[in-house]
């Protein structure tokens, strides 16, 4: 396990691959987020 926390922090794809799961977690709060406020006002 430590092996894979190293590799994750230290090297190049595990740093984007990092970025690129919370690229993935920050959209979907934000289009739950925007579809939430559609379906209160759906003339925004």
């Amino acid at each position: 396990m430590d092996v894979v926390l190293d590799m994750l922090f230290t090297q190049p794809i595990g740093l984007l691959s990092l970025f690129t799961i919370l690229f993935i977690i920050g959209i979907g709060f934000f289009m739950s987020a925007w579809i939430k406020r559609k379906m209160n006002d759906p003339k925004e």
